[in-house]
């Protein structure tokens, strides 16, 4: 489905034309998109090690929360289909107890360093550890230490990639140790030739 088509309710539409957005967005609408994930949005998806997820309770409020593992915990089960292991957090089961009344919700992945934001639109629905043995074993991830409650599967409904306008670039220890690999070996070389001359002056 076309995203547009579930963002932009009749009040949006009316917003956009009052504050002169309008004209761009409806082209919006009128875009094509391919029938479920690219390789594109998998590969993204593969990379992330955190997302965010809306759900909507019985009281119309919306709650967000972040989820997070290690990178490729959300998992592409096919063009049309995510999946999660929900692991245990704090008990308090919000979103659980909200995907029992209202099965839509919002996800947003972000790449903070090339400021990158992909948001989908999905139905989502909860899976028992044991009533789906197959299913685990493709989202089970056996190296990370927490323990798992149940699993979840999304359902893309919708989705796009947004502008990168007021996201601040941040990095991981694992992307910051990359991009100073070289310089580290370097200085690791320095010491071992000054600790070296030192020695032959000692010797001298």
């Amino acid at each position: 489905m076309n995203y547009a088509s579930l963002a932009f309710t009749d009040a949006v539409r009316e917003m956009q034309e009052k504050l002169g957005s309008r004209k761009s967005y409806a082209r919006m609408e009128q875009r094509s998109y391919v029938d479920g994930l690219t390789e594109n949005e998998v590969g993204f998806i593969a990379a992330r090690d955190s997302f965010y997820m809306a759900t909507i309770g019985e009281n119309g409020y919306p709650y967000i929360q972040h989820r997070g593992g290690p990178k490729g915990f959300i998992k592409v089960l096919d063009k049309k289909r995510l999946g999660i292991v929900d692991y245990k957090g704090n008990a308090q089961y919000i979103t659980v107890g909200n995907l029992a009344t209202n099965n839509h919700v919002a996800l947003i992945m972000i790449d903070y360093p090339t400021r990158t934001r992909f948001k989908l639109y999905a139905s989502a629905r909860v899976v028992e550890l044991n009533d789906d043995p197959a299913l685990y074993a493709q989202l089970d991830m056996e190296e990370y230490q927490s323990r798992p409650e149940r699993m979840m599967v999304f359902d893309v409904d919708a989705y796009d990639w947004n502008c990168p306008q007021h996201i601040t670039p941040r990095y991981t220890r694992e992307e910051v140790d990359k991009a100073f690999a070289s310089q580290s070996e370097y200085i690791l070389q320095l010491e071992a030739e000054i600790k070296k001359l030192q020695e032959q002056l000692r010797t001298g």
